[in-house]
């Protein structure tokens, strides 16, 4: 509440508006297969259940009436300061008020393997030590004085569609249970507050002394129990805080100034993995804006086959193995049964990703449309060979061994690159314009022939070695003569001029050899001319046909790219000065979305996004190994 003065100047009561919370500002939770957002103001804005990709429980983030759970100080919704716990997903708030300071952590628990005596029927790689235990814990500690504490938690399933109906269980006001018609989902909710109903909101409203200690728990689904007492619950609240401090343990982390930015990267791509599938999601959201108030906003809860070569160079450069085997089997998984590879999969694998538009929901600060699903799943985009083959290579050659189900997959995912290189597609950034012969998708099918013949030459398959090295340099040939203009600069597609910031990619791969002066003026051209304050554009939207209206801000894994090839062909200084930049703008949580306003430094797009994550990897390690 705040208050206004009336025409007599007495001071009357105003309900507060909800604010629009910038999309940087959220922390991310996560187990391995539910996600979480949580605002600076203490509400739960986002969480999807059973998994990351489900309907929302808790979605405010799209709209006002679409469920949230608020635990903070009654009236105050500006914290002092937030933090993780150092090497954890365990998001620490901390709250000054006039009276007293009180403390909110907050996790998404893991706990030990509990499978035992049954099979997770959801697992399909190598089972670890630990396992999500399907609760969203929340602790409170008063440091000092008295804080006026309170809870609101009021989940609306399905995207906001099915209200719930609490319920007391045998724990009378400190346990409730809420469940919605037509839906699966039960949500238990235990505290050591005392629990009241308002329509669908379970809350609590509690003065907190010095020394007081309290906890809110959220359970769903196959669970061990929630904890009934606070020692409990920060029992288990620790062994997550040492989950994720030993998980970050076994990686190689350089002793440099940015090693926090890679430290945050590799726990947020973690917490992106869906565990049972080893598959990473693009982002934790669906519809976040890439223009506030446009439509350009897509589902990004799924695996992309494109994502598969930087997750794999990025978790192999940290040192986490299992995660990039785990990875490359969700990929080999795809690959090995499907006749025709899509560009992404759902996290459980699924092929259907159907796209439906959410009408009752007002979107992220009124974006409008929200989707669920991607029609971009049944595009035909040539890139997708190229990035499965250059995982496949750069797998065999880390792991040094070739699996013995990927010769068949590799000799046909080749098969499908030569048989349509020469055809227009959708291109890389899944444009629903007209089709082209876009120079990238022409890149990326090279990459997969040339992969493909190195491969087949360390598993000894010499005759197919020489053809297939020799169509690689067939490809190659076309590129460089008809996607290369008069300046020597790679261009977004046959016959254009427009420039293309997936043009980057052709350093990174290898394309041509670094000192090649077409490399050195492509990745030039795109820092001068495709630029905003310096952040890369994917390419201009008024030259490009890509079934859309609007702008779009600058997308941070483009800058990231620049800045691993300015360090590709030389250019020190512009690398290291535009890292710095990027590493500057990061949200306050080292936390990155898809986009960056130039002008402004806010953030667009959906989040966090791995792909930015892991384009941070590859720049900083770039710029590191550079210095060295």
């Amino acid at each position: 509440m705040s208050a206004t003065t009336d025409g007599q100047g007495f001071r009357r009561p105003t309900v507060a508006q909800p604010r629009t919370v910038p999309i940087a500002d959220y922390g991310f939770l996560s187990d391995g297969e539910v996600t979480a957002l949580v605002s600076p103001a203490g509400d739960v804005d986002w969480m999807c259940l059973p998994r990351m990709d489900a309907g929302s429980v808790f979605g405010q983030l799209l709209g006002r009436h679409a469920g949230r759970f608020r635990l903070a100080p009654a009236e105050i919704l500006v914290p002092t300061a937030r933090r993780y716990l150092p090497g954890t997903m365990v998001l620490e708030t901390s709250w000054g008020t006039p009276t007293g300071w009180i403390i909110v952590r907050d996790a998404l628990l893991i706990g030990p393997w509990r499978h035992e005596d049954d099979l997770d029927q959801v697992m399909r790689r190598t089972p670890t030590d630990t396992d999500a235990e399907h609760i969203l814990l929340r602790t409170i500690r008063c440091v000092s004085g008295e804080v006026q504490t309170v809870l609101e938690c009021e989940p609306v399933l399905d995207y906001g569609r099915k209200p719930v109906t609490w319920a007391y269980t045998d724990h009378v006001y400190h346990q409730a249970r809420a469940t919605a018609e037509g839906s699966d989902i039960q949500l238990t909710l235990t505290t050591d507050l005392r629990l009241g109903f308002e329509g669908g909101q379970a809350g609590a409203r509690t003065l907190l002394k010095e020394g007081d200690l309290r906890f809110v728990a959220l359970s769903w689904g196959p669970t061990n129990p929630p904890p009934l007492t606070y020692e409990d619950a920060y029992r288990r609240q620790v062994y997550t805080a040492h989950h994720w401090q030993h998980w970050l343990g076994r990686g190689k982390f350089p002793d440099h100034p940015w090693r926090s930015y890679l430290q945050r990267s590799a726990l947020t791509l973690k917490g992106l993995t869906y565990a049972p599938t080893g598959a990473i999601a693009a982002a934790s959201t669906t519809s976040l804006p890439e223009t506030i108030g446009g439509g350009r906003n897509y589902d990004y809860r799924f695996a992309w086959i494109r994502d598969a070569t930087f997750a794999l160079w990025g978790l192999y450069s940290l040192g986490f193995d299992w995660e990039a085997v785990d990875f490359f089997s969700f990929i080999a998984d795809a690959a090995e049964g499907d006749s025709d590879l899509q560009i992404m999969y759902g996290i459980g694998g699924e092929r259907d990703l159907t796209e439906l538009t959410l009408d009752h929901l007002s979107g992220y600060a009124g974006s409008r449309p929200v989707r669920i699903g991607n029609a971009a799943y049944s595009q035909v985009q040539h890139d997708v060979w190229g990035a499965l083959l250059d995982s496949v290579y750069l797998h065999a050659k880390t792991a040094d061994h070739v699996d013995s189900r990927i010769w068949p997959i590799l000799g046909k995912q080749v098969a499908a690159a030569l048989a349509s290189w020469r055809d227009p597609d959708a291109g890389i950034w899944e444009v629903r314009g007209e089709l082209q012969h876009f120079t990238s998708s022409k890149l990326m099918c090279w990459v997969a022939v040339d992969r493909g013949a190195k491969l087949a030459a360390m598993i000894g398959e010499g005759a197919e070695a020489d053809r297939w090295a020799e169509a690689a340099e067939e490809i190659k040939a076309d590129i460089l003569e008809h996607g290369v203009d008069d300046r020597g600069v790679l261009t977004q597609y046959y016959g254009a001029t427009a420039l293309d910031a997936s043009l980057l990619l052709a350093p990174l791969v290898g394309f041509l050899p670094a000192d090649d002066e077409r490399i050195r003026a492509t990745v030039l051209a795109i820092a001068d001319e495709l630029t905003d304050d310096g952040l890369v554009l994917r390419y201009r939207v008024e030259e490009t046909d890509d079934g859309f209206t609007g702008e779009e801000g600058s997308f941070t894994i483009c800058s990231f790219w620049l800045v691993s090839a300015l360090c590709i062909i030389g250019e020190k200084e512009r690398a290291h000065a535009l890292c710095a930049k990027l590493l500057s703008l990061a949200g306050p949580l080292e936390l990155y979305a898809e986009e960056i306003e130039a002008k402004s430094g806010r953030h667009l797009g959906n989040f966090p996004q791995a792909f930015t994550h892991l384009a941070l990897i590859n720049a900083v390690l770039h710029v590191i190994d550079m210095e060295d």
